[in-house]
């Protein structure tokens, strides 16, 4: 790990002002001018009211790609740094590492099989996963409804489980970027979260500083994802490409659509029981092809050609791995998941074809019911959630069950409802495939 000297732009002669006025006036910020900047916000320097007006600078005129990189490397500069380049296997080999990030949706349990199935050829992914907040269900959230499992793990025993499994998914420490976090609480509360500039140095200061060799952001576009428009989703997408190669980390995208949620789950404990499912060689078809996909570019990006992650899911191998991944935080794979204490089915309206099931209103429905939090230090339900009986295309009958709500608390099943009204569109006769998972790659 590598702390950086916190100080060495602490006696710069920069004024707040000027860089606020700089931007504003669509000037170009230098090196120098971000790394201050970062530095004296990060030690409270800079004052919230003047970083707010420099993001909503930022937000209305933009960065150049010099200027997103130099700010993403002072946000890195902020904090620690992991080395994976001593990772070696028990035996001694070499280890290289990749990572995936996703950018969130609903039913986005991708993470859980993913992670095993890239161990099983080699290469040590070592996943830093966050919490979920909204509609967004969060990876940390869905692992931790496996009894005895632990998400906080030392900088020491996650390098010994990547030796020893090839997989972690674990929380992110304090020590990465944590200029990021300062930041984000701002951009939060004062409009700015939008700005890509902000987004992409966010979300890729942490993936750098994480220190792997790889990277594969799958960016979600659609009603359930935080890039509604594809347009901006390509965006991000390249902008987070090029910051990537930028600072030497081998990284491709995916767009790929989250009008729809993935899988026929949407909470914490249903999510892990389709992940197994996944492992055990079934599951939903678009669950399973995102995760045989993603394996494939995270594999290729590690310089790993020719493998078949399809077959490892179905052999078995991939379910080998994540026993042991679970078992070494503490969790006990065989164990029963938490499950609900109530449920209440809906019920289709109409006969005809499934045209439209909606990811965000199915994703504020398992928010609603308990399986996400409105505030990070909010509790979840470890058995909320939506549980779906057909997917768009599937042909569904008038009085049979569309989707199940599941909660600890009934009283919660009317707002969910609420949420839900205008999610489903029943067409009386067939209609054409209406769903392109991956839509296109970015490298």
């Amino acid at each position: 790990m590598n702390t950086p000297d916190s100080a060495r732009y602490a006696g710069a002669a920069f004024d707040a002002v000027d860089i606020i006025r700089t931007k504003r006036d669509r000037g170009t910020l230098s090196a120098e001018q971000i790394a201050w900047t970062i530095d004296a916000y990060t030690r409270g320097t800079i004052a919230d009211e003047q970083m707010a007006a420099l993001n909503m600078a930022i937000l209305l005129n933009g960065m150049n790609r010099a200027e997103i990189s130099q700010w993403t490397a002072a946000m890195i500069a902020s904090g620690e740094r992991m080395d994976f380049s001593g990772l070696r296997t028990p035996a001694g080999t070499p280890m290289r590492t990749t990572d995936k990030h996703s950018t969130g949706g609903v039913g986005d349990k991708i993470t859980l099989p993913l992670a095993p199935l890239v161990a099983v050829f080699g290469v040590a992914v070592p996943q830093l996963s966050g919490r979920g907040l909204g509609h967004t269900g969060g990876t940390l959230d869905k692992l931790e409804a496996i009894p005895g499992w632990r998400a906080n793990l030392s900088n020491e025993a996650m390098m010994r489980q990547l030796s020893e499994v090839g997989a972690v998914i674990c929380a992110a420490g304090a020590g990465l970027a944590p200029a990021d976090k300062k930041l984000y609480a701002l951009r939060d509360v004062t409009g700015t979260v939008e700005a890509i500039p902000l987004i992409a140095s966010s979300i890729m200061s942490k993936k750098i500083a994480e220190g792997t060799g790889a990277l594969v952001l799958d960016v979600k576009v659609g009603s359930g994802a935080f890039m509604k428009d594809l347009a901006m989703a390509r965006e991000l997408a390249q902008t987070m490409v090029a910051l990537g190669k930028d600072a030497g980390v081998n990284t491709v995208a995916l767009l790929t659509d989250m009008s729809t949620p993935l899988g026929l789950t949407a909470g914490n404990a249903i999510e892990v029981q389709e992940s197994v499912e996944v492992l055990a060689g079934g599951g939903p078809s678009d669950v399973v092809e995102l995760t045989v996909r993603l394996a494939e570019e995270m594999l290729m990006a590690a310089g790993v050609h020719g493998a078949d992650p399809a077959a490892a899911l179905k052999d078995g191998r991939a379910m080998d791995v994540w026993r042991q991944m679970i078992a070494a935080q503490g969790g006990d794979p065989d164990a029963a998941l938490p499950a609900a204490k109530e449920s209440e089915v809906i019920l289709s309206s109409a006969s005809g074809v499934l045209s439209e099931l909606d990811a965000l209103s199915v994703g504020v429905a398992a928010w609603r019911l308990g399986a996400g939090r409105a505030r990070k230090e909010d509790a979840v339900q470890a058995g909320a959630g939506v549980r779906m009986h057909a997917k768009p295309g599937d042909v569904v009958r008038a009085g049979e069950p569309l989707m199940t709500l599941l909660t600890d608390t009934p009283e919660k099943f009317d707002r969910a409802k609420e949420a839900l009204a205008g999610a489903v569109r029943i067409a009386p006769t067939d209609v054409p495939p209406l769903r392109e998972l991956i839509i296109e790659r970015i490298d």
